[in-house]
């Protein structure tokens, strides 16, 4: 039993009139987002009995109703404290018809396909998945939702704010009489984020209050929303180029994009921009921006910080794989930790849907013949094999046509290493590669462009590609899996299990083995083994810890100085010889005035060798195993030495992940990034560490503004708890241009902060530079909240005004919020 908290009794004509106030609300934001008498949706809003399924034995019918805000849903609850429960559409990520999802296919009979459905949840939230009465009322629920969530995100910046200001105006109407009290006003600004005094709360509304009745209606809220909604900074701006009329001509516009935005563009482009985004007719007919359209475009892909043209894919796509750097995911199949985590075919869908283009599959014997899936020795839950196969062939290329490596750590016996092979063939089908493209032996990888819509397996050989070309017969022999292979004998860790693996030496089936083409995995002896006996094709693993070791030693420097100095105070230098091998390279100076002075610096440099073998050859590296956390490592030193395959937990939301989004945001986030021709030159002397001299060196100063924020979402649902907001500006790439710099705090404001702090930075290394926005709440006595962030690569930063979107823990788009930003690269040489 539970209770529900007394409302006041309405009159029956009260009643009415609130239903009629209803109406009116949800008519409004019906035609915002452009749903007028859309039958899915009147469906919805009515509401209708569900079958919730959690498992076999909990399965209840639960009431759920879309609210008059049209983006809330709101469903009845048996829990004592909870008798009602809301989630947001904007938390979906999305809404699949039919048994699609491993509870759904479990739990529930084949009968209900056409009635089941699930909504499936940004982040960490189980997925929800329902069966309605009825086929029609299915395809409603499913064909609804998934119309207001297109429709959302296709509202532009200004209708957001107005829908959620509208709403938050709604709410705080307490007694729902389309008036205003300075009360409610007052917690309406605590709603939105904004902690204000007695005094200011007064001094608005009196300026509001034109009636000088003690409350706010109609065209007074009106008025109230645009003095909330000025943006002082743009009306700067715009009144500085506002030349025709108090207006911008497309000349004034043309004017602003060269001066401040350092845009090459003519005047049919400001003509374009007016057409395109000035809300007034009239003025768009006069070839006129207003301030509301100025505003528009800032909003716009134009406007936003991301150069749009590295939206889309831009680069090179016709390189080998090994001039690409690839997003990767170690253990895809966890959902959680690696100790006892669920595993989960959602887990794949998830890291593809994020355009993942490697992903882990670590297979065991399955105690009914089938092999499975889940992190070996613990407590983690397993998966079907062949179901995680089926889940990645339907969602693999959805957000991207480029290839797919699946990354095989097998553990099972041959006859069910026999089955894995068959699954992947019969389900992957012809976009399975089976066998080299072309008809003779490659001399290097294929392109991402040469294998689109294709899945490669990374895994152990029994011979040579080359074999495929000489008829040489194979048979089965023992191999070690491919993490066992990469283990230090020195850690502790790895020596552990080792020790209780002993007997785990196993056959490999040749069904297995020959679908093993581009990506064989072998162990690495060290560079020289690797530059004399390493084929382009065969890939070598690296625990994190390695792999740093091997970046940070390529630029480990000795210096030895012997000087024999008559005390002269100036002497001059000259090379008088340098001598280069294969691992090291030498190199003698000799300083002198004259005879009589000498003195002679011999400088021995480790070459960079972990930079020339990924040149050649694919780098995988992956988490510690004492990362039972599913904790991630520092992915940035392991890009600058041009690792392709730089493996995370993609299931735990973390800074580390924020970085690999950033850098995967580019190339129309297809999941290759085109490495700087230092990284792909077979010659290049780059080096990370010392920054010896060279092309890549290119002095940049990058100067950002931080002015304002917009609509940052509460860090505590609570009414009274008001975000306190700073900014972090950071720098991510060589140690030399790693870089942070902040804001001060804003006391209770965080919907729309002012800052206007001046940030330089001297970049050396611009092209492998990541810029990180980092919006945190200020506390005093503990650690920071995180609000939100952006990162992206420097090379796709624009110049001038800009706008940054911002994205929550998950990675997720913060629908509303956002940065407003000045920045300029200033060449410094």
């Amino acid at each position: 039993m539970y209770c529900i908290r007394g409302q006041l009794e309405r009159t029956e004509s009260e009643e009415l009139l609130r239903n009629m106030r209803s109406k009116q609300v949800t008519n409004y934001n019906l035609r915002l987002l452009g749903m007028e008498g859309d039958s899915d949706l009147q469906f919805l809003l009515s509401g209708a009995d569900l079958l919730k399924v959690r498992s076999g034995s909990w399965k209840k019918t639960r009431f759920y109703k879309l609210q008059e805000d049209c983006k809330t849903m709101w469903h009845e609850s048996k829990k004592a404290l909870r008798p009602r429960q809301t989630f947001s559409v904007e938390d979906i990520e999305c809404v699949r018809s039919g048994r699609q999802t491993e509870g759904l296919r479990k739990y529930t009979e084949e009968a209900l396909e056409t009635r089941a459905f699930s909504i499936l949840f940004k982040g960490r939230r189980k997925n929800l998945d329902l069966v309605a009465a009825s086929e029609e009322e299915a395809k409603h629920w499913v064909s609804g939702l998934q119309k207001i969530i297109s429709n959302l995100n296709s509202l532009s910046q200004q209708q957001k704010t107005e829908h959620w200001i509208f709403n938050c105006l709604r709410k705080a109407d307490i007694n729902g009489d389309n008036k205003m009290s300075q009360e409610e006003l007052k917690n309406f600004l605590k709603n939105i984020n904004i902690e204000v005094d007695d005094d200011y709360v007064k001094l608005i509304f009196e300026v509001c209050d034109k009636s000088h009745c003690g409350f706010l209606e109609l065209e007074e809220i009106k008025h109230f929303y645009e003095i909330l909604t000025q943006r002082e900074e743009i009306d700067v701006i715009y009144e500085e180029y506002a030349k025709t009329n108090g207006l911008m001509s497309a000349f004034n516009l043309l004017e602003f994009l060269s001066k401040e935005q350092k845009e090459e563009v003519d005047l049919a482009h400001a003509v374009q921009l007016i057409e395109k985004y000035e809300l007034d007719e009239a003025a768009r007919e006069k070839q006129l921006m207003t301030k509301d359209g100025f505003l528009m475009y800032l909003h716009q892909p134009e406007g936003l910080i991301m150069k749009p043209s590295h939206k889309g894919v831009y680069q090179d796509m016709t390189q080998p794989l090994n001039h690409y750097f690839i997003s990767s995911s170690h253990n895809t199949y966890l959902l959680e930790d690696q100790i006892k985590g669920p595993s989960s075919t959602e887990a794949y869908i998830r890291a593809l849907m994020k355009s993942c283009r490697c992903l882990e599959l670590d297979v065991w014997d399955g105690s009914d013949g089938e092999p499975v899936i889940y992190h070996g020795y613990t407590l983690t839950s397993k998966i079907l094999f062949k179901d995680v196969i089926k889940a990645i062939k339907e969602y693999a290329f959805k957000t991207s046509n480029y290839p797919v490596i699946l990354s095989l750590e097998t553990h099972c016996s041959v006859d069910q290493q026999k089955l894995m092979a068959q699954h992947m063939t019969t389900i992957l089908e012809d976009a399975l590669i089976t066998k080299p493209l072309g008809d003779h032996m490659p001399m290097e990888l294929p392109s991402p462009e040469e294998l689109k819509g294709r899945f490669l397996v990374k895994g152990k050989r029994l011979n040579r590609l080359e074999a495929l070309f000489l008829d040489e017969d194979t048979e089965e022999e023992e191999v070690v899996t491919e993490e066992e292979d990469s283990r230090d004998d020195d850690d502790e860790e790895d020596a552990q299990r080792n020790s209780s693996k002993k007997s785990k030496t196993l056959n490999l089936a040749k069904e297995l083995s020959d679908i093993v083409i581009y990506c064989k995995s072998v162990k690495f002896h060290g560079f020289e083994h690797a530059r004399n006996n390493q084929s382009f094709y065969e890939i070598s693993s690296f625990k994190e810890g390695d792999a740093m070791k091997l970046a940070e030693k390529s630029g480990k420097m000795e210096t030895l100085v012997r000087c024999l100095d008559n005390g002269h105070q100036h002497m001059n230098k000259t090379r008088i010889k340098q001598k280069e091998n294969e691992r090291t390279r030498l190199i003698v100076y000799t300083t002198y005035r004259d005879t009589a002075s000498l003195s002679m610096i011999v400088l021995f440099c480790t070459a960079n060798e972990y930079i020339l073998h990924n040149e050649g050859k694919l780098s995988r590296i992956y988490p510690s195993g004492f990362r039972t956390d599913s904790s991630n490592y520092n992915p940035v030193p392991l890009w600058n030495a041009g690792c392709q395959i730089v493996a995370l937990n993609f299931q735990t939301p973390c800074t580390e992940m924020d970085l690999n989004q950033g850098l995967f945001s580019q190339n129309g986030m297809c999941g290759y990034v085109l490495k700087p021709f230092f990284l792909r030159h077979r010659d290049s002397e780059f080096d990370p560490i010392t920054l010896n001299r060279g092309p890549w060196l290119k002095h940049t100063e990058f100067r950002v503004m931080v002015i304002s924020a917009q609509q940052l979402p509460k860090v505590n649902p609570k009414i009274s708890s008001i975000v306190d907001p700073l900014v972090r500006v950071q720098i991510h790439g060589v140690p030399a241009d790693m870089a942070e710099k902040e804001t001060d705090y804003i006391v209770n404001n965080g919907f729309n902060p002012m800052w206007n702090s001046y940030f330089q930075f001297d970049l050396s290394v611009p092209k492998l530079a990541l810029v990180r926005f980092v919006v945190e709440d200020y506390d005093a006595v503990s650690s920071n909240d995180f609000i939100g962030q952006c990162t992206i690569p420097f090379t796709s930063v624009q110049n001038g005004y800009r706008h940054v979107p911002l994205f929550n823990k998950n990675g997720d788009l913060l629908s509303s919020a956002g940065l407003f930003v000045h920045t300029m690269a200033v060449d410094a040489e």
